[in-house]
Formats: C-alpha cells, sequence, structure tokens
C-alpha cells in the first residue's frame, strides 16, 4: 500500500470518528430540548393522554409543563396550563407542530393544576404536587 492510500484511508478513519463523536454529542441534546421544550429542572410527572403527554419539571420552586403531541409534523390545536394555588392559570394555546410551551409559574410549596389538550383531546391533573 502506497503512502497515498495509508493517508487516505487515516483521513477517512478520522471523518467517521469525528461525525460519530459529534452525533452522539447532538442526539441527546436535540431529544432532550424537543422534551422539555425549554424548561430547566427534574421531570416529576408526565401525564399522558390519547393525543399527547403534558411533561412536568420542578425546580427551586417554579414548576413548567409543555404539551408534546404523539404525531409532530402538522400544526395541531394545542395547548398547556399551569396554575399555582391561589393564583390564575398561565396558559399558552395555538397551532403548533411539536408542543406547547413551556409555560412557568412560581409554585413554592403550594399545589399547583396542570392541563394540557391536542386536538381537542385533553388531560387534567387535579392539585398535585402538594
Amino acid at each position: 500500500m502506497d503512502s497515498g492510500a495509508i493517508r487516505r484511508r487515516l483521513a477517512l478513519g478520522a471523518a467517521v470518528l469525528a461525525a460519530s463523536g459529534a452525533l452522539a454529542l447532538a442526539v441527546p441534546g436535540s431529544a432532550q430540548a424537543a422534551t422539555a421544550g425549554g424548561c430547566g429542572g427534574r421531570e416529576v410527572r408526565t401525564l399522558p393522554f390519547s393525543t399527547g403527554t403534558v411533561h412536568v419539571y420542578k425546580r427551586d420552586g417554579y414548576v413548567c409543563a409543555v404539551t408534546v403531541t404523539h404525531k409532530p409534523g402538522v400544526r395541531r390545536q394545542m395547548s398547556v396550563s399551569v396554575q399555582a394555588r391561589g393564583n390564575r392559570p398561565v396558559v399558552d394555546k395555538g397551532q403548533y407542530r411539536l408542543l406547547a410551551g413551556p409555560v412557568t409559574v412560581h409554585a413554592g410549596q403550594r399545589c399547583v393544576w396542570l392541563k394540557g389538550s391536542v386536538d381537542g383531546r385533553s388531560v387534567s391533573s387535579g392539585w398535585i404536587l402538594c
């Protein structure tokens, strides 16, 4: 094997290694971003329903939620709502392709009520995280 062929194989090996490393770094971050939708903290609840799921996150007394559709890509009527006991709900609703939200409220130690909907199907949590 001549030196040119060795260099080409080394370059190809380095390119494959670099691409696999970049893919390994990019995929978990985009999967997390798609699920969390901008919410920080740790996921404390998931509220599944027939057309989607509400993901609930908590950090430092704040509660954040997003509604994610089971069939992304097509614009659908979606909403997500978080209400801390004693306050008005914070709502995000509209036509979205993947998710509604994030919506965040400061709950402290108070209970919260979460709602989410996709295409007329919905879920409502009742008072939770007390």
